[in-house]
């Protein structure tokens, strides 16, 4: 499908409310010179009912459809990997990058099958004005929302979000009767890092870490920052020869990355055990039998891998 675009602009809705109603009551072309201002109003109503900025984006699709006909709405922030939409892409598009107080809260866009008019796009631009500060709120409360997962040192998924995506995890397998497995991985010698280098560097180690698996990983796989020194991955339609192959590949990464913390070079290793679910697992029963299989791992020799379900191979370093 060719894609006609008929505006790239930008539109800034800073202090843009009052002028925005301002330019709907003046007469127009349009046959009632209230239109504007009653969509406006109408517009800016509806808005305030969420903070879910998909639901947001339809709302804002919903109320202007009557004055810009379309047939797809979409809204995408990079900056926070945002990118949302609702029906058909069609060929002709209009879309601005809307700014507020000079922040650039994303781009707005919509679609049909005929091109959009001057009048189309001065009534959009318009409108787009009243989605501006309900758009910031909902931001803000996506990044809240993100922040609240998240582990703030590493910037991977905390502690707390683990039980609840654990069990959806479990709940997707058995829908689709597909293997799922789990890493758990645990910092050799952590504690003589920071005793003889100090927390900082710790925390660096950690850090990097945590960068490292992350690249080993796919991105359907989740990474959580269990505590301390120690992290789960958990892998969606991964078995059990699939999730040793991918933790011995992050074991090796690891040891063979030299970390600079500090201006120190530290030599670092991790210990990793590994468990697929079985039929009758719960979400306690996968985790005990990775993590029993991860200190089996450091209890004979670190720098390995032992598997729940091959505990006489395990996988260790060439040495």
């Amino acid at each position: 499908m060719q894609l006609n675009v008929v505006t790239e602009k930008q539109v800034s809705a800073s202090n843009g409310i009052d002028r925005f109603i301002g330019e709907l009551t003046k007469n127009d072309d349009n046959d009632n010179p209230n239109f504007r201002a009653g969509l406006a109003l109408r517009v800016a109503s509806a808005l305030q009912t969420t903070l879910v900025i998909e639901e947001l984006a339809l709302l804002f699709s919903q109320q202007i459809k009557p004055a810009v006909l379309h047939d797809r709405i979409t809204f995408e922030n990079s900056a926070l990997s945002i990118n949302t939409s609702s029906g058909e892409e069609k060929s002709f598009r209009c879309s601005y990058k809307l700014l507020l107080d000079g922040q650039l809260l994303g781009q707005v866009a919509i679609y049909r099958k005929w091109e959009f008019s001057k009048e189309d796009q001065k009534i959009f631009e318009y409108t787009l004005c009243s989605l501006a500060h309900p758009l910031r709120n909902a931001l803000m409360y996506h990044e809240a929302l993100q922040a609240a997962h998240k582990d703030a040192l590493t910037g991977v998924n905390n502690r707390s979000t683990f039980d609840e995506t654990l069990l959806r995890e479990i709940n997707l397998a058995r829908r689709y009767n597909q293997p799922l497995s789990m890493i758990v991985l645990d910092i050799d010698n952590f504690k003589s890092i920071n005793d003889k280098l100090g927390h900082a560097s710790g925390d660096c180690v950690i850090r990097t870490i945590a960068e490292l698996t992350s690249i080993c990983i796919r991105n359907t796989d989740i990474l959580f920052r269990y505590g301390g020194e120690e992290f789960v991955i958990m892998l969606s339609n991964t078995d059990c020869l699939g999730v040793n192959q991918l933790a011995d590949r992050i074991r090796e990464s690891i040891a063979n990355t030299p970390i600079i913390c500090e201006k120190s070079n530290v030599r670092v290793t991790v210990s990793l055990g590994t468990a697929t679910l079985k039929n009758k697992d719960n979400a306690n029963d996968i985790f005990a039998r990775a993590d029993r299989a991860l200190y089996e791992a450091k209890n004979s020799g670190k720098n390995k891998v032992v598997s729940a379900e091959l505990q006489s191979t395990p996988l260790e370093a060439n040495s």
